[in-house]
């Protein structure tokens, strides 16, 4: 079985989101973390999450980027169970078996991501249509095949065109000195 852990290339993730996961955490698509926020309105970090930023399980901080892992059924269950207790925690779910379910589905979910070799990278663009949230995932795979990645590799891309959209990283850094 696959499933999805954050990974963290260079320091960009710990000034462009509010709170970065932690390189190595299980994570999920999350974006059950904006179902009561109209995403037109996000600005600054919190929109930089909304539009490229995977949930980081236990730390709930976000990563832009997700590797795929191979993982035990055991590491499936713990995962299951501690995004339950963090939707209960946080998220306001009303009991512990409301959680699980809805946490068994964002598994799930990630793992029908998986259907790439190991160590792909997943990236993550959403945006709004309609009222409606849209997420399209790009693979990033070593050319030649699977190896260990370096920040610096080349790599092909999977998925749809890069967005017209240009993130101002050296706004986004000022912004997380004020």
């Amino acid at each position: 079985m696959k499933l999805l852990r954050t990974i963290r290339l260079d320091p960009s993730d710990t000034f462009v989101f509010e709170r970065a996961a932690e390189p190595g955490e299980w994570a999920v698509c999350g974006t059950f973390a904006f179902w009561d926020e109209d995403a037109e309105t996000l600005t600054g970090k919190r929109r930089s999450a909304f539009r490229s930023g995977f949930l980081g399980v236990q730390s709930l901080g976000w990563s832009t980027l997700v590797q795929i892992v191979e993982a035990k059924d055991e590491d499936r269950v713990a995962v299951v169970e501690a995004l339950a207790h963090r939707l209960v925690e946080h998220f306001g779910a009303p009991d512990l078996d409301t959680a699980r379910r809805a946490a068994e589905e964002e598994v799930a979910f990630a793992e029908s991501l998986c259907d790439h070799p190991h160590d792909t990278l997943i990236a993550i663009h959403r945006t709004t249509e309609d009222g409606a949230i849209r997420e399209a995932f790009r693979t990033l795979q070593p050319r030649g095949g699977p190896k260990p990645l370096r920040a610096f590799a080349f790599l092909e891309v999977e998925g749809e065109e890069q967005p017209d959209e240009n993130v101002d990283l050296i706004g986004m850094a000022g912004e997380r000195r004020r």
